[in-house]
């Protein structure tokens, strides 16, 4: 019971990290308005570390292009047609990295009502909180020059309990979402 409440301020401490909004990196030389059309770079979806199964395999890819294609649709970004090369080359990468927070907790203090109460004093317990993070990168890279022009990432706490592909296929679409809702930055 008590691991319980020290685990309950950590949690609502990783979410509250969550809620920031993604802050992209690009090239301010370059007039996006002329990205009109897109494709994927070989290899479409990285993972980070290399052959981790939570990461690598079809499903997850599968699941990353997806999500891409659906919100550069959404921005106007089109395909190629047959035979044309794509303004833009799409570099997706999921990784996983180890996490440390501090989480403080307090108790004691005060007991009682009106001048019959009793002073406990507080105490202050501080744990480490080690964790794991999913992070997914997106990268636009002009197809004419081969640079970067565009770079979005957005990370969410790893569960440690298995998750159904719907759960899986949810936090995606947000990751996804949330990276490109910045996209076009002018």
């Amino acid at each position: 019971m008590r691991s319980l409440f020290l685990l309950l301020p950590a949690l609502l401490l990783m979410s509250a990290c969550q809620g920031a909004a993604v802050q992209p990196d690009y090239d301010t030389s370059r007039n996006f308005a002329d990205y009109r059309t897109w494709q994927f770079a070989e290899p479409a979806v990285s993972s980070l570390p290399e052959n981790d199964p939570r990461l690598s395999g079809e499903l997850i890819s599968d699941r990353v292009k997806d999500s891409v294609a659906n919100q550069m649709e959404l921005r106007g970004l089109r395909p190629p047609v047959a035979n044309q090369e794509a303004d833009l080359k799409v570099k997706t990468y999921l990784m996983i990295e180890n996490r440390q927070d501090n989480v403080s907790t307090s108790f004691g203090g005060y007991w009682g009502t009106g001048w019959g109460g009793f002073w406990g004093g507080p105490s202050i317990q501080t744990q480490r909180v080690d964790y794991k993070e999913l992070i997914l990168q997106i990268d636009m890279l002009d197809a004419s020059d081969g640079k970067l022009v565009w770079r979005g990432s957005e990370g969410e706490t790893l569960s440690d309990r298995p998750q159904s592909p719907v759960k899986r296929d949810e936090q995606i679409n947000r990751l996804v979402g949330k990276i490109l809702g910045s996209f076009p930055p002018n």
